[in-house]
């Protein structure tokens, strides 16, 4: 199986309906904005759900949450330590070869990349420290116009603990945004991918991936269905170093608001300047 052979960009563009898409545990969870109120989701958050959809696609995934844990590795270091070739390319200090292996063994380290250090124990000099730089890169995402954050009291009416003398109703506050478009853009580097083996067919599959991003991502902070993928934007360039820049193709892709207070998806435009030499395929909800 060869690898990438073409240079790929893309862009997705998504919305959210009364849901809080990524939270920030340094706000109150409030869904994250940026400086100038625009709604955010951070590329880790991206790269979290794609994992999990890759995952259900049969994908074998180093970075598991422990919610989804499929092999019995209760931390990264029991997943690396539980692979004996990488233990002895290990002993053995073969850290190029040590790379390469774990390449081909989970799909988001010769995707995304991943960085292996772990401590060595009680003796010092037996830890071990390996990068892998992966091919496919993705920017946060960022909302098309500002966003409006709905917070409320939530209560309960039961005790939890028997014998418990109830205390205040009030738990706590949820936060959401009540309506949102969103987009991120990602690349996939030719040069990067012969180093880790990544495919054409893996960058099939990530392809789907993000089709289908909130598939079994349902959640009481995003319900399902308040979080749905409308237009992914896929170009396939002629060569591996691209027909144009990356920041070119995506700058191509324009998420106009055709009303001072869009309340839906129909209330954008979406158009795609056209690139000489580069077509993009487009994929659109139905």
């Amino acid at each position: 199986m060869s690898t990438l052979s073409r240079k790929i960009d893309f862009t997705v563009i998504f919305t959210v309906q009364n849901a809080n898409p990524n939270g920030d545990p340094l706000n109150g969870n409030r869904p994250r904005e940026t400086g100038d109120g625009l709604g955010e989701v951070s590329d880790v958050c991206i790269k979290r759900k794609l994992r999990n959809r890759l995952q259900d696609m049969g994908e074998r995934i180093f970075v598991q949450s422990d919610d989804r844990c499929d092999d019995g590795f209760n931390s990264l270091r029991e997943r690396a330590k539980g692979q004996e070739v990488l233990n002895r390319l290990e002993r053995e200090k073969k850290s190029r070869d040590y790379a390469q292996e774990a390449c081909k063994l989970w799909y988001d380290v010769r995707a995304f990349g991943q960085l292996f250090a772990f401590k060595g124990g009680e003796r010092s000099g037996e830890g071990v420290s390996i990068g892998v730089r992966g091919p496919v890169s993705i920017h946060p995402a960022i909302s098309v116009h500002p966003i409006e954050i709905e917070s409320i009291q939530i209560t309960k009416s039961v005790n939890s603990e028997p014998n418990e003398k109830r205390s205040s109703d009030t738990m706590g506050t949820k936060h959401r945004v009540s309506f949102g478009v969103y987009r991120f853009d990602g690349s996939i580097n030719c040069q990067l991918a012969e180093k880790t083996g990544f495919t054409d067919e893996d960058a099939q599959k990530l392809k789907q991936a993000l089709i289908t991003l909130f598939e079994n991502d349902a959640s009481s902070a995003r319900p399902e269905g308040s979080m749905e993928v409308k237009k992914v934007v896929w170009w396939e360039h002629s060569c591996k170093s691209g027909d144009h820049p990356s920041a070119k193709v995506h700058r191509a892709v324009k998420v106009i608001p055709k009303t001072d207070s869009p309340k839906r998806f129909e209330d954008f435009e979406v158009t795609i300047e056209p690139l000489k030499g580069l077509s993009p395929d487009v994929w659109d909800a139905q």
